[in-house]
């Protein structure tokens, strides 16, 4: 009897199996329907991103975890956590080593009072939420949102993990490897870390309207077009300048604008043509004033004495 059979663990298998079984496996749960969201790590950096870069830090920090992280580092990186999903409070994933094994781990929400603290503290200092999920932040709001006691990440307290391998210690090579993982996710989906300790991170964007109206809009987060475009590599049309009170004109469909903008041209004789066509009804009504009618009428009206007419008073 060999030493792994006799404590319980399976027999090491190589990486480069490991990987092929993984490939095996989410391959075959695909064909059942099962849409699956693996880690992908390319090179040997985890995360690169500010939330991904502060997540593991926080994670190293914790005496409790030195022993097994770097184990998990290793799985995290060569694709064994072939499926990740995170949402409110839990996160579950599935990790290939000896065989696939199944990951569950409960994080506590966040602290009601912990939260209201850390929004009080950064009112007015988060502009945008693009400036928030990419971390350009202040330095002081870095080190609010990340402290290891009132900042946004759970302590080992917080946090309780299930592993289906028969390694019964707190936190196996396949826990560490999806706690790095959440690391990685936080890179593409910053807002996840939101969700799983149970708060609104837009929330942090509404505490900065007050101190910046102008940004904020009508009481929704603002994202400044530039920001837009340096997140999809597009250019973006600024547009107006949301200080500029639009005229009456600009607020007229386009052709009604034009065409009072052409009536308001100095020298043009186009606005002309309305006096014009008065003058050619008065034309028209002298020869109507000579018929022997118009004029049998007129002299019976001079012959009549004038009253004053009450119509015309005032």
């Amino acid at each position: 009897m060999g030493w792994n059979d006799y404590y319980g663990y399976k027999p090491y298998v190589p990486v480069a199996q490991r990987r092929a079984r993984a490939a095996q496996e989410a391959a075959r749960r695909a064909r059942k329907g099962e849409k699956l969201s693996p880690v992908t790590i390319e090179g040997r950096t985890i995360a690169s991103t500010f939330w991904g870069k502060a997540w593991c830090t926080n994670l190293e920090s914790y005496s409790d975890f030195a022993n097994r992280l770097p184990r998990g580092r290793t799985y995290v990186r060569n694709g064994s956590v072939i499926d990740l999903k995170i949402e409110k409070g839990r996160i579950k994933a599935l990790v290939y080593g000896s065989e696939l094994y199944e990951i569950q781990i409960d994080i506590d929400p966040l602290p009601k009072a912990r939260w209201e603290a850390l929004k009080k503290q950064c009112a007015g200092q988060i502009a945008s939420l693009v400036e928030l999920l990419q971390g350009r932040l202040s330095k002081g709001v870095m080190e609010r949102v990340t402290d290891r006691k009132d900042g946004l990440f759970p302590a080992p307290s917080e946090i309780e993990m299930q592993c289906s391998c028969p390694d019964y210690a707190g936190m196996c090579k396949h826990l560490a490897a999806v706690l790095y993982g959440i690391g990685n996710r936080f890179d593409s989906s910053p807002e996840l870390l939101f969700l799983l300790r149970g708060v609104d991170h837009l929330e942090l964007i509404e505490q900065a309207i007050p101190a910046a109206p102008s940004e904020a809009g009508r009481g929704s987060p603002a994202i400044a077009s530039e920001d837009l475009g340096d997140i999809f590599g597009i250019e973006v049309d600024a547009g107006p300048d949301p200080a500029h009170r639009p005229s009456a004109a600009e607020k007229t469909p386009r052709k009604k604008a034009a065409r009072a903008a052409v009536a308001a041209k100095p020298g043009d004789t186009k606005p002309a043509a309305k006096p014009k066509a008065a003058a050619n009804t008065k034309a028209t009504a002298k020869p109507k004033a000579t018929t022997e009618k118009t004029v049998a009428t007129e002299k019976k009206a001079a012959a009549k004495p004038k009253t004053k007419s009450p119509r015309k008073r005032g």
